[in-house]
């Protein structure tokens, strides 16, 4: 079984809890006090524009819990990691910006290390599709996920348009440095009717399942929002 070299240490491990606990607590005492001043505000446009920015927090913070380590076990259902993580995004990101998301991916248990890495990576793939493949415009993004043998392969498309030479910014950084972290080779093909990013990586754990995608595929729906 292999080891990820990007998996934290213990005392990492400490220090990422406190500062998610933080972050959390940031998040609570400001939909306390966006809540706060609603109910003492007399107008109702007032009123129902501080409601558009608790809901829109409430979805801020669920992206957060949806990105943390899973520390509660060793291994994890990869594909339920996406899904929430792929919701959170949707709620907070695509749906005013009028961009659907669709996930297809089987049952996938991997270590918690590798999940985690993955779904960072997810997340900044499609944040940077919202960001830069629509312009203003509709449209869909595509996440697809399936075990190969001894490898993982991960897809995120879009039918959008890229610009003839996309530039290197800080998010593909980013995503360089996670793909080091998995030992995996990372692609990306763009063009005027669309872009797709490839990553695949070798996973640790055994082979669970059929090595096919779920062509079903298991589009995120509204879901009643959790409280923090």
């Amino acid at each position: 079984m292999t080891e990820i070299a990007f998996a934290p240490t213990i005392s990492e491990q400490a220090l990422l809890q406190e500062l998610n606990h933080r972050i959390s607590n940031e998040f609570q005492s400001a939909l306390s006090l966006v809540s706060l001043t609603a109910a003492r505000s007399r107008s109702q446009k007032v009123k129902d524009a501080l409601s558009g920015v608790t809901v829109l927090l409430h979805h801020y913070a669920e992206v957060h819990r949806a990105l943390q380590v899973p520390h509660d076990r060793d291994r994890v259902d990869a594909a339920e990691y996406l899904r929430k993580i792929c919701l959170s995004i949707s709620r907070s990101k695509l749906e005013r910006a009028q961009v659907h998301l669709v996930l297809a991916a089987p049952p996938l248990v991997l270590q918690s290390a590798e999940c985690w890495l993955l779904g960072l990576i997810v997340y900044e793939l499609i944040t940077n599709a919202v960001r830069h493949a629509f312009h203003g415009r509709n449209g869909e993004i595509r996440v697809e996920l399936l075990r190969a043998g001894a490898f993982v392969h991960c897809k995120v498309m879009d039918n959008g348009s890229a610009p003839a030479h996309v530039q290197r910014g800080h998010g593909l950084k980013i995503i360089e440095e996670l793909v080091k972290a998995l030992d995996g080779r990372f692609e990306q093909k763009f063009g005027t009717a669309g872009s797709t990013s490839t990553l695949v990586f070798p996973t640790g754990g055994q082979k669970n399942g059929p090595d096919k995608i779920d062509r079903s595929a298991c589009e995120i729906r509204h879901e009643a929002r959790p409280q923090i």
